[in-house]
């Protein structure tokens, strides 16, 4: 019923479909954790650097 060339094409279309699936879920998901983590550490350090100096002019 089905040829080998066409199993090995439905085989390889799922594939393709889960990895970008997984690709989507990090993208959506992970990403902006990441980039929100680090915009908060930048903005600790920007806190701190600025407390630091106002206490050594004080």
């Amino acid at each position: 019923m089905f040829d080998f060339d066409q199993y090995l094409g439905f085989l390889a279309f799922l594939v393709i479909l889960t990895m970008g699936f997984w690709l989507m879920i990090f993208l959506v998901a992970i990403v902006p954790y990441w980039i929100g983590g680090s915009v908060t550490e930048l903005f600790k350090e920007y806190r701190e650097k600025k407390r630091l100096e106002r206490e050594r002019k004080a």
